[in-house]
């Protein structure tokens, strides 16, 4: 069954999905969802970075001795591209040199294990927003989405093992094999590659966080809002912090943790927000089976009785 057609949307529709948008999100808390996800955004930093980099410190010497100090400074050029000069120094760059110094052993460690329990609870939060704004939380068991969470993260960690090493080096001996006019092409072409990379990295989250997930070219626009808020929100926040440094009224010795946690709480915003927007296409224009679940079940025993049955046909996924 492919996804089933439906009117062209107007204006009246697009208003309409907004409404929802704002309404469900209200409905669900989403302010409260949002710093819960900072919560767990502040708690799970060290046991993330200890993962990533603590593994790399195996993995990084493979790709040659450059490797982990090309990676920590790109680390460090995107973290001051996204919080504050104050969050970067105080906060995230002491505890990246502190892990690539120190976290090899860590590793081996049951602290280790531990970590990645840690590590995990933002993932889990972020799951459990995403599940609840398209009202499938009776569909999964809380432990087992807390475990299917901590398989998340672990996964994401492997992946950025293997990945990190070749986005530091990539576009170095990219650079060296292709002729020099097309430098421009590979210096300015990296933020946009990186926001694509990045949307279609939540609209993954959102399909694999759903117990009974909608087809992935349906989650792209809550990705790209969520994406393209949390760009602007960061912006106001950089520039508001700026101001407030400047105009002598600081949060003292709380102000970097303060700044920290502002910008934790506007990525799980933004996070829920693009779930709330998807959720609300969802209501106003339901989309067909996906491919995985039209497999599943022409291989059922059941498919014969399920096909004729119209109480088994697939519920708007």
């Amino acid at each position: 069954m492919s996804e089933k057609p439906h009117h062209v949307s107007t204006g009246r529709d697009v208003l309409h999905v907004i409404r929802r948008t704002a309404v469900k999100s209200w409905d669900d808390s989403i302010f409260a969802q949002s710093a819960q996800a900072a919560f767990w955004q502040v708690l799970s930093l060290p046991p993330l970075l200890l993962g990533i980099l603590g593994s790399l410190t195996f993995v990084g010497p493979l790709f040659g001795p450059d490797t982990l100090p090309e990676i920590q400074e790109r680390l460090l050029r995107v973290a001051n591209s996204v919080f504050s000069k104050s969050v970067v120094a105080e906060i995230i760059e002491p505890t990246i040199i502190d892990i690539m110094r120190d976290g090899r052993g860590e590793v081996v460690s049951i602290g280790f294990v531990i970590s990645l329990w840690a590590g995990s609870s933002a993932i889990s939060s972020f799951v459990d927003s995403v599940v609840e704004a398209h009202d499938q939380t009776p569909l999964r068991h809380p432990v087992r989405q807390r475990f299917f969470a901590l398989g998340l993260y672990v996964a994401a960690l492997a992946m950025a093992v293997v990945t990190l090493p070749v986005i530091a080096l990539g576009p170095k001996r990219i650079a060296g094999v292709v002729p020099d006019s097309w430098n421009g092409l590979l210096r300015y072409g990296y933020f946009p590659l990186l926001g694509i990379a990045l949307v279609a990295l939540v609209a993954l989250l959102y399909r694999v966080s759903l117990p009974r997930p909608l087809p992935s070219h349906r989650l792209l626009i809550g990705a790209l809002l969520a994406v393209t808020f949390f760009v602007i929100a960061s912006l106001g926040l950089r520039f508001y912090l700026n101001w407030i440094t400047r105009t002598g009224y600081t949060y003292g010795a709380l102000a970097t943790p303060i700044a920290f946690l502002l910008f934790a709480f506007m990525l799980g915003f933004a996070i829920v927000l693009g779930a709330e927007l998807n959720a609300a296409i969802e209501e106003r224009w339901p989309a067909g089976a996906t491919h995985a679940r039209q497999l599943r079940e022409w291989l059922s025993p059941t498919n014969g009785s399920a096909n004729a049955s119209p109480e088994d046909s697939p519920e708007g996924c």
